[in-house]
């Protein structure tokens, strides 16, 4: 995405990304970008979440105006509660209850 960022930014179009991955964006280094600690797949928090979701793409938008320099990484203040369960391998039911007791 950072990549796809950099071309906008050669139209004219400022752009902002919000990352997941601290350590790829560090090395494609986009134009504005946002850190999100949160798990891959999850940029703008939990499904359903409204609350998070509004308060990361406002963050966003103010830094699309905010930034002073290309090429900054912000770390966005935020925890993702430690509720968060990953299902790692088989996706059977019986395999995701497993997953659930450990």
């Amino acid at each position: 995405m950072g990549l796809v960022a950099r071309v906008v930014e050669e139209a004219g179009i400022p752009t902002v990304t919000v990352s997941t991955g601290r350590d790829i964006t560090a090395l494609v280094r986009p134009p504005r970008s946002l850190f999100v600690n949160f798990p891959m797949g999850n940029t703008f928090g939990r499904a359903g979440d409204s609350a998070m979701q509004t308060k990361i793409l406002r963050a966003a938008l103010d830094f699309a105006v905010t930034a002073e320099e290309p090429g900054v990484l912000v770390d966005l203040p935020l925890r993702w509660d430690d509720n968060f369960v990953y299902f790692a391998g088989e996706t059977t039911p019986e395999a995701l209850a497993r997953q659930l007791k450990k």
